[in-house]
């Protein structure tokens, strides 16, 4: 197979033989692919320092196997330039697409889905609220949809003064409990599922929620950047 020009977002790299690197790529038509890279790490190379993640790129490869070969690269537009804590925000958001998603699954949804949060995170100030609406997008476009906004054993609608457990692959159910890991009020639940992420304590439900649903779906894996994320929020608050 071979394809020409595909808008594609570099997600990962790593070593391969003397000067060679091997990708791992989110494509818009083919989904994520890994390619080879070949003598991309030499001191020759016009790819050297130029395929990196958060650059909108254009690539070409030919592909007989799994794994396939680079035989083209150019910039689809200006890179996106992350720092701080947003720059950790956008390796978890790679991370996810790496463990979560199939390869060789084409889903343009998520490709666009994709570039707003990487774009969203460029400068912003609410990087949680961004990743929080990133991981809810993610789960849709995957099945994996939370159901937010109905009692799961009666499918009715959820009452904002209601206190409801979040149980994974079942939904809300009512409770009188009012404290516990996945214990929320239907208030919180309806705004998260809307979406809106204004209030901190809505914030804070969401974020929860969501840590406990995608740890559910990586199986066990741990992410290196969400372990580096929170270390970075503890410190900041220690200086408050």
């Amino acid at each position: 197979m071979r394809v020409q020009n595909e808008p594609a977002w570099l997600l990962h790299h790593r070593p391969f033989q003397d000067a060679s690197r091997i990708l791992e790529v989110l494509s818009r038509n083919h989904g994520r692919l890994s390619l080879v890279a070949r003598g991309s790490r030499s001191g020759r190379s016009r790819l050297k320092g130029f395929l990196r993640p958060f650059a909108p790129l254009q690539l070409s490869w030919v592909a007989r196997s799994e794994l396939g070969t680079l035989t083209g690269a150019d910039r689809l537009g200006t890179p996106i330039t992350l720092s701080g804590e947003a720059l950790m925000a956008g390796y978890y958001v790679n991370e996810l697409i790496l463990h979560l998603v199939h390869r060789h699954d084409p889903q343009p949804e998520l490709f666009a889905a994709y570039g707003a949060a990487i774009e969203g995170l460029q400068g912003s100030e609410r990087v949680p609220a961004r990743l929080r609406e990133f991981e809810l997008e993610l789960l849709r476009l995957l099945g994996f949809a939370l159901d937010l906004g109905r009692e799961a054993d009666t499918d009715t609608a959820l009452e904002p003064a209601g206190t409801y457990e979040y149980r994974i692959e079942h939904g809300p159910v009512p409770v009188r409990d009012r404290e516990g890991p996945m214990i929320f009020t239907g208030a919180e639940l309806l705004a998260i599922c809307d979406r809106d992420l204004e209030d901190p304590a809505v914030l804070r439900a969401a974020g929860r929620l969501l840590r406990d649903v995608i740890a559910f779906h990586l199986g066990g894996k741990e992410l290196k950047s969400r372990k580096v994320l929170m270390d970075m929020r503890k410190r900041a608050e220690r200086r408050m």
